[in-house]
């Protein structure tokens, strides 16, 4: 650990910001984890493209279809290919509260730099505040290691900007993963201030954020792999000149890969977001692979499709 549990958020706030990307896992052709495909993709996005942070074992990265082993490794190969040039933060979510705490201590115990638990699927409840801060309560006694919240609607519910302030009060929530409507994000920013960060997987709302909520941390999604390659760093430049202030030269360089953002969305067909993702990864040069069942391979024709999107899009490969 390279903080303290009572130090967690001042090292958040210095350390946790930048553009975060998570990982999406390559397997192979047997559905075995691709270790050194994703070796060499993690050096790619931290060594080519600068990324500052990997979200490790997410739903992008299929942790529903892992063993506890598989994502206990997936973890430990992060944390030795970042080495220090990028920061880490390793998805220990699950439904059952024993693997989430399983999967947070090896976390830290590794090295990691955070967790990030999305907020758990409730039954036969109807008023959910009081069980979800108990939730994190639970897991912020038991854990050092700063603890990112993550809601999201596949838990069936969405977390109020008013329990996430609440949470966010807990020694070690470091920051929150909020994907839901922008008026709930904005008000989270309003309500909890610097004391954790706030950020959404909206790529198309960063800049936006950055300006208006002034955001200092994108977590996460692929597109900053997926929208840039070496020698085509759009996103890492709109970034750097919001951050600077220059925000008007910011807008014409994200709004000129419209065309890529729309081509990636035009060429990915309904509920196949990891196939395609991956498919668009080896276009670029990355090791991409098949969807473990029961996730959906992209056919022929829908690799085509992508191949002729990507082509045209004015991506620099």
């Amino acid at each position: 650990m390279k903080y303290s549990k009572s130090e967690a958020k001042d090292y958040a706030r210095e350390h946790m910001r930048g553009i975060w990307a998570a990982a999406l896992n390559p397997f192979r052709e047997d559905f075995s984890l691709n270790e050194e495909g994703l070796r060499a993709n993690i050096r790619h996005w931290v060594d080519d493209l600068g990324i500052a942070g990997l979200f490790i074992a997410g739903k992008q990265g299929e942790f529903f279809s892992m063993s506890l082993a598989e994502r206990k490794r997936n973890f430990e190969i992060a944390v030795e290919e970042t080495a220090g040039k990028a920061g880490t933060i390793m998805s220990a979510s699950d439904q059952n509260f024993d693997t989430v705490l399983e999967l947070a201590l090896h976390a830290q115990n590794v090295g990691a730099d955070y967790v990030v638990v999305h907020a758990p699927v409730l039954h036969f409840v109807t008023y959910p505040d009081d069980i979800v801060y108990n939730y994190y309560k639970t897991l912020c006694e038991k854990l050092d290691i700063g603890i990112a919240m993550w809601s999201h609607p596949d838990s069936g519910y969405l977390m109020s900007p008013e329990l996430c302030a609440r949470v966010a009060e807990l020694p070690n929530i470091v920051a929150i993963k909020y994907s839901v409507p922008r008026d709930m994000y904005v008000r989270l920013s309003h309500l909890v201030g610097d004391k954790i960060h706030v950020s959404t997987a909206a790529e198309h709302d960063w800049l936006d954020n950055i300006e208006e909520l002034d955001w200092k941390l994108y977590l996460c999604s692929s597109p900053p792999y997926q929208l840039q390659t070496k020698n085509d760093q759009r996103m890492n430049e709109y970034t750097r000149l919001a951050f600077e202030g220059k925000f008007a030269q910011a807008r014409k360089v994200r709004d000129s890969l419209d065309p890529v953002r729309a081509a990636f969305a035009a060429s990915k067909p309904a509920d196949k977001p990891q196939a395609h993702g991956k498919y668009w990864q080896e276009l670029l040069g990355q090791v991409g692979g098949p969807v473990r069942p029961p996730m959906l391979q992209l056919s022929e024709e829908e690799k085509a499709i992508t191949r002729e999107a990507l082509a045209g899009c004015g991506l620099q490969i």
